[in-house]
Formats: C-alpha cells, sequence, structure tokens
C-alpha cells in the first residue's frame, strides 16, 4: 500500500488560452514523489499548491523513499505524474532494478527537469575534506533505489574509492538516512544541498560538509562517468552551509524531474507546463533552487529521457525549443526505441530461468548486441 496525502482540493479545470483546441488541467491528479523532508517532496507539493491558487484542481502526492515506490503508480495508472530523480535514466534504460523481466525499458517522458547540484552530504565532525577522506567511513545505501546508490558510487569513484573502501550501510528508505547521521548511526550520504532534511543536519550537534568535486580534477570526472554520464561540474550558491559567498563545485544534474509516459494526453502535459510557468511567481520561492523551475531553464535538454510532445508544444511557442534541443531528442528517441525492440529481441533469446541470470543475460545482450556500457553493480 501507498502512503497517500491530500494537499489540494478543487475542481475547476484550466483552458488553454490562444489554441484551437481546448486543454485542460485534470480536476485531480495524482503525483510520486521521493519522502516527506526531502526537496522533492516539497517542490512537489508548492508547485500543486502554487497552480491551485491560479487554476484549482485536487491533487494528492504519494510519497515514497523508493524509486520502484515512485514509478509503480505511474506504471500501474495509479498516479499520472512522478517527481522523479535518475531513476527515470534507469527505467528508460531498463536497467538496475528496472532491469527485472517485470519492467525493461519503461516508455517514460520529461516534462520539466530542474537543473541541482548533488553531492555527498557528510557529517561535519569526521574531519573529511575531500571525497578520498571518506575511506573506511560510512555510507549510507538505500535499497530498490538505484537513483541514490549509482550516484554515491559515482560520487566515491571521483576519489579513487568503491564499496569495498567504505563501511556500506544499507536503509529502506532515503529519509532515513538524515536521522541515522543526526544520530551518529551514519557518516555521509548523497544528496541535494536545499532539502529540509540538510538543513536539520547542519542544526544538529555533528553539522554538516559538503566535500567538493573540482572542475580541474580531470581524472576525478573521468571516474564519475565511466560510472553514469550524466553528471556535470556545477558550482552551487544556495543550500545548507552553502552561500553565494561561499560556493562549492558539486556535482550537477537534474532533480526533481517531472516525468509521466509517452502516452498520456499532450494536451493535459501542455497545461500542467503552462500552468507551472504562468505560476512561477509563486512557485520560486518554494526552495532556494525552485526559481530554476522556470521552463526557460527546466525545459531544456540533456535530461534523463525524452521530452514529452505536450511539453515540446508548449515549449516552442515560447520561443525555448530549439533545433539543437529537437536533434537531442531525436538521438533519444531512437536510443528509447532501440532498447525497447532489444529488450523484445534478448527475451525471445533467453533459454535460462530466474530473475537472476535474467538481469545477467539483458546486461549482456545490451553491452554486445546493442553497444551499450555495462552496468556495473
Amino acid at each position: 500500500m501507498f502512503k497517500r496525502r491530500d494537499v489540494l482540493v478543487g475542481s475547476t479545470a484550466m483552458m488553454v488560452a490562444g489554441g484551437a483546441a481546448q486543454a485542460k488541467l485534470p480536476d485531480t491528479s495524482v503525483w510520486t514523489a521521493y519522502d516527506l523532508g526531502s526537496s522533492g517532496y516539497a517542490e512537489a507539493s508548492g508547485i500543486a499548491d502554487a497552480i491551485m491558487k491560479k487554476q484549482p484542481m485536487k491533487v494528492r502526492i504519494v510519497p515514497s523513499g523508493t524509486s520502484i515506490g515512485r514509478l509503480l503508480p505511474l506504471k500501474q495508472g495509479k498516479a499520472n505524474y512522478g517527481f522523479l530523480a535518475n531513476e527515470l535514466y534507469f527505467a528508460a534504460e531498463g536497467t538496475y532494478d528496472f532491469a527485472v523481466p517485470a519492467w525493461g525499458p519503461q516508455n517514460v517522458r520529461v516534462v520539466l527537469a530542474r537543473p541541482a547540484a548533488n553531492a555527498m552530504a557528510t557529517a561535519g565532525d569526521i574531519g573529511v575534506k575531500t571525497i578520498k577522506d571518506l575511506k573506511g567511513k560510512r555510507i549510507g545505501y538505500v535499497k530498490g533505489n538505484p537513483s541514490v546508490n549509482v550516484k554515491t558510487d559515482a560520487y566515491l569513484a571521483f576519489g579513487g574509492l568503491t564499496r569495498a573502501d567504505v563501511q556500506v550501510v544499507w536503509f529502506g528508505s532515503y529519509n532515513a538516512m538524515k536521522t541515522a547521521v543526526i544520530n551518529n548511526q551514519l557518516d555521509s550520504f548523497s544528496s541535494v544541498t536545499t532539502s529540509a532534511n540538510m538543513r536539520e543536519i547542519e542544526a544538529s550537534p555533528r553539522g554538516l560538509a559538503w566535500p567538493p568535486f573540482p572542475p580541474s580534477d580531470k581524472a576525478g570526472w573521468d571516474r564519475i562517468r565511466e560510472v553514469a554520464d550524466f553528471f556535470e561540474p556545477y558550482r552551487e550558491t544556495v543550500g545548507a552551509g552553502i552561500s553565494k559567498e561561499k560556493p562549492v563545485d558539486l556535482v550537477g544534474y537534474r532533480y526533481p524531474i517531472i516525468a509521466t509516459y509517452a502516452n498520456t494526453s499532450a494536451d493535459e502535459v501542455y497545461s500542467l507546463v503552462k500552468a507551472i510557468d504562468e505560476s512561477m511567481d509563486l512557485i520560486k520561492n518554494i526552495t532556494g533552487s525552485a526559481k530554476n523551475w522556470a521552463p526557460d531553464i527546466a525545459g531544456k535538454p540533456p535530461a534523463d529521457a525524452p521530452w514529452h510532445d505536450g511539453a515540446i508544444k508548449y515549449l516552442k511557442e515560447k520561443g525555448i525549443w530549439t533545433a539543437e534541443h529537437q536533434a537531442w531528442q531525436d538521438k533519444r528517441l531512437a536510443r528509447l526505441k532501440k532498447l525497447e525492440a532489444g529488450w523484445a529481441d534478448a527475451q525471445k533469446k533467453f533459454k535460462g530461468q530466474g530473475d537472476e541470470a535474467w538481469v545477467k543475460f539483458w546486461d549482456d545482450y545490451r553491452v554486445k548486441t546493442l553497444g551499450f556500457r555495462p552496468t556495473g553493480e
């Protein structure tokens, strides 16, 4: 069962102005997000509330601490949109937890994708100054959450470390790691800088530190991209323990990503992007980074999956979507179609039994037949 939380009430629909066809927001919508206390949940709630004040509708938010928990309601048709992290990439690729027979490459789409910084949120009382200093420390991982776990692997790789070099501590949800740091049961885990969780750690007796990822460390960045290739250097100026006066070089990616399946109505997605754009006066103050939800920032590739046609329609009308963006979109769609076809072909050729045997077969197939990189751990 999924824990649900009503955050909005209303029933009026929004009509899209200026178009021949009538597009509207639904009377009700269900969104998934990270746990309570995360920036993803805070921004999902804040965006829903802002849209209600402009164009009321009823939204129900389903928080979950795992990637599967955030995507399964979308797959089952029980939720309409997800405020996701890099699990969207893994779902589109059919890798990690999405490599099992029940999943495979998912025909998912991006609605908007906010640029963000991420890094290793580290207790301030253990003397860690660089990523390599995390050797031997207690590092948090979350069961069923490849988005967290692959980022953590990549960040350790920056310092030349692997899971074998640290004390891996497993958790059942993302939010539990914050409490574990405060209670001195954990030393570090991957996080955005602006969540309420980070403020709590910063205010705790242990304090908070952010080991940097200097852009000048080319070898470190090469090691990160060997694990996952969607990261870039990002100088963060907002967050717990960070400011314009005290910026830190961290890791850039997209979070949260508003995502849905390709078969979601293009008119509905168009209306959602339009509603967000017209509510930015309220949205921009939700968190320190919420101003980056503006479509001229969050409506540009690259991201973790192809963009939705309804979003592209609105972005084109606003003069945001360029020929370069469309070229990226075409390439990303071609990759997804190749993966979907490869999945079907691999299933026909698979002669083994059991999920574990299939996952190994599929990973080998992706590398040897499709020409994609191995997923690793």
